[in-house]
């Protein structure tokens, strides 16, 4: 009896073959098919050195992703002493930690109203005017920002990188959608939804994940999936390990 070939797996990420997602991926025997569908480019933001070099005017800064904490980082290597530091989800914490920096406050869910729920089960009323630094995405919504002021905090937020679309070569993609051939999509955050629906167009991203698995971390990532009216897997942890491992077990179930 032959043995059942597993598809291979869509990494949306702004990564190389080596990057982190795909080396999870590829340790669990998935194969991987890189299409990023968002790029990260660096800002030179003033709004961001000015905030930085009055850091500790701030009782707290908030991170939402990696990426916020590499622009930071970059120019703030070690951590401002007397501000509580809190990142949204597993993933973001990590970063933090690996490079030394304390995380004071991680919800349990990647979220922003699973950040906002853990300020006011934890800090409010006692922090009510505490000063927040909230360095974002360029496309960040203003959910975190007017819930921590709705709570009483001042917030300043400054964008700290641009997330863009990326080059996909489409007609590559489209061949894989047309012959079915992908087995799972997996997505780390909504930008990367709506940009590979935008750059496949309606039809042809409705048709892969007809066929494929879409897999994310957080809900609100795959709140971007229910809206597009398809059904979509949340990793059981908010990080690319935890990614690789739900896309895993997904797909050997489905064989």
């Amino acid at each position: 009896m032959s043995e059942t070939v597993v598809k291979p797996v869509v990494v949306t990420r702004a990564e190389g073959p080596d990057g982190p997602l795909s080396r999870e991926l590829k340790s669990l025997g998935l194969s991987v098919l890189l299409w990023p569908a968002v790029q990260v480019n660096t800002v030179r933001s003033e709004r961001l050195g000015e905030a930085l070099a009055h850091i500790g005017a701030f009782g707290w800064i908030v991170f939402a992703s990696r990426h916020a904490v590499a622009a930071v980082l970059e120019r703030l290597p070690t951590p401002p002493a007397g501000v509580r530091i809190a990142a949204v989800g597993q993933a973001t914490a990590q970063v933090l930690r690996q490079r030394g920096w304390p995380v004071d406050l991680v919800p349990h869910e990647a979220s922003a109203a699973a950040l906002i729920g853990a300020f006011a089960a934890q800090w409010w009323p006692r922090d009510r005017g505490v000063k927040i630094l909230f360095p974002a995405s360029s496309r960040a919504l203003p959910t975190i920002a007017a819930g921590l002021t709705q709570l009483g905090a001042e917030v300043t937020q400054v964008d700290a990188y641009r997330t863009e679309g990326a080059g996909l070569d489409v007609a590559a993609c489209r061949e894989w959608i047309r012959n079915a051939g992908v087995g799972a999509v997996t997505f780390a955050s909504p930008s990367a939804v709506t940009e590979l629906e935008h750059a496949l167009g309606g039809a042809d991203f409705d048709r892969l994940l007809t066929d494929a698995i879409a897999v994310t971390i957080g809900q609100t990532t795959a709140r971007e999936i229910t809206a597009r009216g398809r059904a979509a897997v949340v990793a059981e942890d908010t990080t690319l390990r935890s990614l690789a491992l739900t896309t895993h077990r997904l797909l050997q179930t489905r064989h």
